[in-house]
């Protein structure tokens, strides 16, 4: 295992720029997970510590080395794709020693590797099988054993679990994470699933248009977002946004409903409330009444979908035990002081102390 350290580490292609300065240090063991929506840049980071995309600028360390100008083959890195890429015509134990007899690995040696990653993956009853007669999941697992026999020092996981049907990505997350403890293997984790990233996360990269826009574990990035875009994309259902100023120390809604009180100068901002930190009340006592619109029952939780006197929706996130309100009712929106989030016009947090 071994340290990774990004020094303004920037990607372009002509003109265009892609990857916008990332500084970062990675500790030993670590799985950081790198989080974001499609084109935002994660692939391509993920792609210049491999090794497969130039970098324009900045630099790459792996241990005590640079690797800029490495190749692939000398980063000791290991990767799993999206797509297994395995070899239909040879079998689960030939795909996994491949890279081990290219490397001229004794055979004696590549037996004992692939045994032991096999036992790992619980593949060992499938080691004579080819590709095709294995589940999507018994696939991933090949290609992973295909890295871990490697014994590298940095593990890249690019998507590995996009083709997977939902029941079956739950499970192999949870193996993923098992197993990368297991090893203490670094690693570094590429992901448009918010979900997948909070759940596999030491640390995440939330990347929006080549820019991260937060870097941390995924408690920190989830109950104290740095930007507006962080607030929105980390967690399901996302953050309500309300359009708001700040008016003589009051937080004040479109429609002149002053919800909180702060200390920020006079100004336009959006008001970040998470739909689990909102409740329902009587019309009128809350900060602002709204109307349901329809309401979504999830099994354990009811999702309260409104619109407020502003026509901007929102959701709250209810209990399915509690008493649900009826449809196109008139209800109140209420929450606790800290859990109102403030944004400037470019979509930074605000740091302010908000009083109810």
């Amino acid at each position: 295992m071994a340290k990774i350290k990004f020094d303004n580490l920037k990607k372009s292609y002509g003109k265009v720029d892609v990857i916008h300065g990332i500084s970062m240090d990675i500790d030993n063991g670590e799985l950081i997970v790198v989080v974001g929506p499609s084109g935002c840049g994660k692939s391509t980071l993920l792609r210049m510590v491999a090794g497969l995309e130039k970098i324009t600028e900045g630099t790459v360390t792996i241990g005590e080395r640079v690797v800029n100008d490495l190749e692939p083959r000398e980063r000791d890195i290991a990767m799993v794709f999206q797509n297994y890429a395995l070899y239909p015509h040879m079998s689960v134990f030939n795909n996994m020693a491949y890279g081990l007899k290219i490397a001229g690995v004794d055979k004696q040696e590549i037996k004992q590797r692939v045994g032991e990653a096999a036992h790992l993956l619980e593949l060992e009853p499938y080691l004579k099988r080819k590709p095709r007669q294995l589940s999507g999941g018994q696939r991933q697992r090949v290609a992973m054993g295909r890295a871990i026999v490697r014994k590298p020092a940095v593990f890249l996981f690019d998507e590995p679990l996009s083709n997977l049907d939902a029941k079956l990505r739950v499970q192999m997350r949870m193996e993923i994470k098992t197993l990368q403890r297991n090893l203490a293997v670094t690693s570094l984790y590429v992901t448009h699933d918010q979900v997948e990233a909070m759940t596999l996360a030491d640390r995440m990269i939330v990347m929006h248009n080549g820019i991260a826009e937060q870097i941390g574990t995924p408690l920190e990035v989830y109950h104290d977002p740095a930007t507006i875009f962080v607030g929105g994309f980390i967690g399901s259902p996302a953050m309500n946004f309300l359009a708001a100023e700040i008016r003589q120390g009051k937080v004040v809604l479109k429609n002149a409903d002053p919800i909180a009180q702060c200390s920020e100068a006079d100004q336009l901002v959006t008001v970040g409330l998470r739909p689990e930190h909102l409740h329902l009340c009587e019309a009128g006592k809350g900060m602002f009444d709204s109307v349901v619109k329809f309401t979504e029952a999830l099994g354990a939780e009811t999702l309260i979908h409104l619109k407020n006197r502003n026509d901007e929706d929102l959701i709250v996130r209810m209990d399915s035990t509690d008493q649900l309100p009826e449809l196109k009712s008139v209800v109140g929106v209420d929450s606790k002081s800290e859990y109102i989030f403030l944004f400037d016009i470019e979509g930074i947090r605000l740091r302010t102390k908000v009083e109810i």
